[in-house]
């Protein structure tokens, strides 16, 4: 039997100021493993400062430094999906991870650990974070809420940040989903899975490409991979409000009875019913919209991402490998 090959996946957009860094910790790291053969595999999602520049000088002087570089942003989720997918990687595992030096590079050593007592699957869990308090409270949040409704058995804390084994890998191909919520599916396709703990540190160098929006579209896809209960919230939700109207509409009713003289309604209550009921009725077709659109994103069948240039890739595998 051969020696197992291990491949470092992860994705850069804008990171000149980690990208050199990143590199000497995770060489660093896998220095104390001469037991196995690596490859460290990036992607550039179409970085506008030195990113790229950085990253041919490297490759330059390390071939097992891979680089795909893609034609346009088309945002980390799908980039770090056809990165760990990419037909020309044959590992026995492949560990996923950020550039920014928020996921440590170091803990590389702790997956290896648990990877030779036969776990298939190793995820990094963030304990603690270094980043704005009320981020994390926000995300800690988001987890707990997603884990407490979802269908599977999420991990609190799992951002993606592991190890996975080949046969991991091959399942995750199977479901050929073009928006992928890579921690939920870790959860619903099992394995042999153990968790490690850490401490998530700081953005080192430059800012996050990541806005409201983006965490929004991130939330969302989780809810919706992974989850039916917002629908059906929004089913029970309009058969409570119906009731509340019609007790409403009853009492109104029975009080105008008594008081038939007195009692104006006014267009007060009806004025605010209206806005209350068109407001609902805009969030439950938001919540469908959700869904229809993940449908369409699957109708449509794109690529992950449209590749621009490689480097490092063996010409001759590629040519075996197509033939």
């Amino acid at each position: 039997m051969g020696r197992k090959k291990i491949s470092i996946h992860s994705g850069t957009f804008n990171e000149e100021g980690n990208i050199e860094e990143f590199y000497r910790r995770v060489k660093a790291v896998i220095s104390q493993h001469p037991e196995y053969d690596f490859e460290i595999v990036m992607a550039d999602n179409c970085s506008k400062d030195n990113t790229r520049q950085i990253m041919r000088k490297i490759a330059a002087q390390d071939p097992s430094f891979k680089v795909i570089f893609n034609a346009n942003n088309f945002g980390a989720t799908r980039s770090g999906m056809h990165n760990l997918m990419h037909q020309r990687i044959n590992s026995d595992a492949a560990v996923m991870m950020c550039s920014d030096l928020q996921d440590p590079p170091e803990l590389i050593h702790d997956f290896i650990k648990k990877y030779e007592e036969g776990f298939e699957v190793v995820c990094a869990v963030k304990s603690k974070s270094k980043e704005n308090p009320l981020v994390f409270a926000l995300r800690s949040l988001y987890y707990w809420l997603l884990k407490k409704i979802s269908d599977d058995e999420l991990i609190s804390g799992f951002t993606g940040f592991g190890l996975y084994d080949r046969k991991v890998i091959e399942a995750i191909r199977q479901y050929k989903d073009p928006n992928p919520y890579l921690r939920g599916m870790i959860a619903e396709i099992g394995f042999r899975r153990c968790c490690v703990e850490y401490t998530q540190e700081k953005r080192r160098n430059g800012r996050s490409s990541y806005n409201f929006f983006s965490y929004y579209d991130f939330a969302m896809n989780g809810f919706v991979n992974h989850s039916k209960l917002p629908l059906r919230m929004a089913v029970f939700g309009g058969f409570f409000i119906a009731m509340i109207s019609m007790l409403a509409a009853f009492g109104y009713f029975v009080y105008k009875l008594f008081n038939w003289e007195s009692f104006q309604v006014g267009m007060a209550p009806l004025v605010i019913g209206l806005f209350f009921f068109s407001a609902v009725q805009l969030i439950f077709i938001g919540i469908l919209g959700e869904y229809i659109v993940a449908i369409y994103t699957h109708v449509k069948n794109k690529p992950y991402v449209i590749e621009d240039e490689l480097i490092n890739f063996d010409d001759e595998k590629i040519k075996d490998q197509k033939d």
